[in-house]
């Protein structure tokens, strides 16, 4: 069977030394289940612009496009030069380039890491190349901009497509849980495109009358991913309010540190952390590797699934499980869970679970 081909492309800050946690978890996945990886690296970020003039070179996207997967370190896009100077969001830019329309975002509580909700576990599956983002909505240029000084105007860009597909991934992944679809939206205000939204989920929702499926403005749900989360099992909406609410929810499962995140298309994955690049811990040796290697355990899932690769699934189950055997005791897990471990020890943790 050919290798599995991935591009890893280390970012920014923490980056590289996550994405090695990631890259040796892969690895003993792969021995221990008997496939071979072929993981070519490509610099994005301010390497690469120190190296080509450019954070995201189309070298990059060229080596994406031919991945079958990639792994997308934290990336410090704040801090970039203007885009005229070489200044390019690489996580937005391929989302868009690789049409990565679906962003999943689980949340769920651990017994053993202390959180401020008692038990959760859903899945918010976010709508990733419209909305608000100005960086990627329009096919040319920004969709901000200052008609006159002092004045700014930011289009939101939500389509019939877009939403009836990312509803489309939201109730395939409510299939395989606990069957409930809460659609979140601000229809009451932006009545024209978050009803275009609705219009197309509650379309989708009559193809699965199998599935429950109801509505909530999105002030309502952030009050209630606080009152009950446990009631949430998966939620599509639209791409800033996804953003926002997955960040609230894993804050309340135990923090950002364990967020896993996939931007999934068609035809192509990217497993990316859900944190930033946290560049005053950088170099340190201290950073929690469980964001990527989750995210990378989903891209492997969803790799089984397009591929029917039986050894993929069971690799992703067994990372999954490793990282929560990790998770239980302080002494295996980093300092922003409430432990003691580096970056290193931490990984090894994992590993160690991977040979069970």
């Amino acid at each position: 069977m050919d290798p599995v081909f991935l591009a890893v492309l280390p970012g920014d800050g923490i980056g590289p030394e996550i994405t090695e946690a990631a890259r040796r978890v892969l690895r003993r996945a792969a021995e221990t289940f008997g496939f071979a990886l072929d993981l070519r690296e490509a610099e994005i970020g301010f390497a690469a612009l120190a190296a080509t003039g450019t954070t995201c070179p189309d070298s990059v996207l060229e080596m994406a496009r031919e991945a079958q997967g990639i792994i997308l370190g934290p990336v410090s896009h704040n801090d970039y030069p203007p885009r005229a100077e070489g200044g390019i969001n690489p996580s937005g830019t391929l989302r868009t380039a690789l049409d990565l329309y679906a962003n999943i975002r689980p949340a769920r509580t651990r017994a053993a890491i202390p959180a401020p909700a008692a038990q959760m576990d859903l899945v918010i599956v976010r709508e990733n190349t419209e909305g608000f983002y100005a960086d990627r909505n329009m096919s040319s240029g920004p969709a901000e901009f200052t008609p006159v000084a002092g004045v700014g105007i930011a289009m939101r860009k939500v389509t019939a497509a877009a939403s009836a597909r990312i509803a489309r991934s939201a109730f395939a992944l409510a299939a395989g849980r606990r069957r409930q679809v809460v659609a979140v939206h601000k229809a009451n205000v932006m009545r024209l495109t978050d009803g275009i939204f609705l219009t197309e989920t509650r379309r989708i929702a009559a193809e699965h009358p199998d599935i429950d499926y109801s509505e909530m403005l999105v002030d309502a749900a952030a009050a209630h991913l606080i009152r009950d989360p446990g009631r949430f099992d998966v939620i599509v909406t639209t791409n800033m309010f996804g953003d926002i609410l997955s960040d609230e929810a894993l804050e309340l499962a135990g923090g950002l540190g364990l967020g896993a995140s996939l931007n999934a298309g068609d035809d192509h994955a990217m497993a990316q952390a859900q944190h930033g690049s946290a560049p005053d811990i950088a170099g340190r040796g201290i950073a929690n590797p469980t964001s990527l290697i989750l995210s990378t355990a989903m891209l492997l899932d969803w790799l089984a699934q397009r591929h029917r690769r039986a050894d993929l699934a069971r690799a992703a189950r067994a990372i999954e499980d490793a990282v929560d055997r990790a998770l239980i005791d302080p002494s295996t897990r980093t300092a922003d869970l409430g432990g003691t471990a580096g970056t290193a020890a931490m990984t090894d943790a994992v590993l160690a679970g991977l040979g069970r």
